[in-house]
């Protein structure tokens, strides 16, 4: 069975889904900039659960999305690593190209996977498309990252004051 990546605790108040491309760089800058604060102040605390959904725009951040459910055991670790270094591999000219770049890229992280295996791994593969159509149909997603808090869309600014401010409200 393929588990959704997350952070928080299961019967915390508040439920932040983010939907997210691999490839996104506000994707990126969330992890780097919003996520960080987050977590001190609402996940750690039992506040907030988040679940990372994905919601591949391109075959680059398809493969990498396949590749972080990959071996996973819910840990958003992975995620991490992948935005970090988002610019050392969402990048060539084809998708064989960007498929190279990925696997270089996780080899120098040191991350274990088959990854051969993963990326033809057919439950992962329809895991990560089930994402997108359910981002569609449930919250008419259309751009990254998309945010859902308590199955209602945050349609404000995405920063951390922002965030902050509306989920102070729910809590």
């Amino acid at each position: 069975m393929v588990k959704r990546i997350s952070e928080g605790k299961e019967s915390a108040k508040i439920t932040i889904i983010a939907y997210e491309s691999l490839t996104c760089g506000h994707c990126a800058n969330f992890h780097k900039d919003v996520l960080p604060e987050l977590k001190k102040d609402f996940i750690d605390k039992g506040l907030v659960k988040i679940e990372f959904r994905h919601f591949p725009l391109d075959l680059a951040a398809f493969n990498a999305s396949k590749i972080a459910q990959c071996n996973n055991d819910g840990n958003s670790n992975i995620l991490h690593i992948l935005y970090s270094g988002q610019k050392k591999w969402a990048r060539g000219k084809t998708p064989e190209e960007a498929t190279g770049y990925l696997k270089k890229f996780l080899e120098s992280e040191s991350v274990n996977l088959d990854f051969e295996k993963c990326l033809s791994d057919k439950a992962i593969e329809d895991f990560v498309l089930n994402d997108r159509i359910d981002g569609v149909k449930k919250f008419e997603v259309n751009a990254t990252p998309t945010i859902i808090i308590n199955d209602k869309k945050f349609d404000k600014a995405l920063n951390y004051k922002n965030l902050k401010k509306y989920l102070e409200k729910l809590i």
